[in-house]
């Protein structure tokens, strides 16, 4: 059978408020106690994570992620209260989806979908 990839996005405006890849961010934070840790561990560089925590933050009613400047006792950053229910509520959500891959539209999908694209046939002029 072929897999489907279903992907939950929620949007603030045009803003991405949270999807996968920022979820991943907040498991890495969470695991790691800093952005710069955690976007070591995802291979991806500062200034990104930096980047996709403060649209985060600026789209839920309270921050997701509290940072601390770096001094003698060290920073970093932590989930709030509400980031760790936004992730958990996320990854409940995501759970539930991949669950109702045995549903008649996801099964009708999967069924009217190839394995692989057929060949182009731009520049084909028949």
């Amino acid at each position: 059978m072929k897999r489907l990839k279903l992907k939950i996005q929620l949007y603030c405006g045009n803003e991405i408020a949270m999807g996968p890849g920022k979820a991943d961010l907040l498991d890495a934070i969470d695991r790691e106690g800093s952005i710069s840790g955690a976007a070591r561990a995802m291979d991806m560089s500062y200034r990104r994570a930096w980047l996709l925590v403060d649209a985060m933050n600026r789209c839920w009613r309270e921050p997701l992620v509290q940072t601390s400047p770096g001094s003698a006792k060290g920073g970093g950053a932590r989930l709030t209260a509400l980031g760790i229910a936004v992730l958990h509520h996320y990854r409940a959500l995501q759970e539930r989806l991949q669950g109702s891959s045995e549903c008649a539209a996801y099964l009708a999908l999967a069924e009217a979908l190839l394995a692989d694209p057929k060949a182009s046939r731009k520049g084909d002029r028949t």
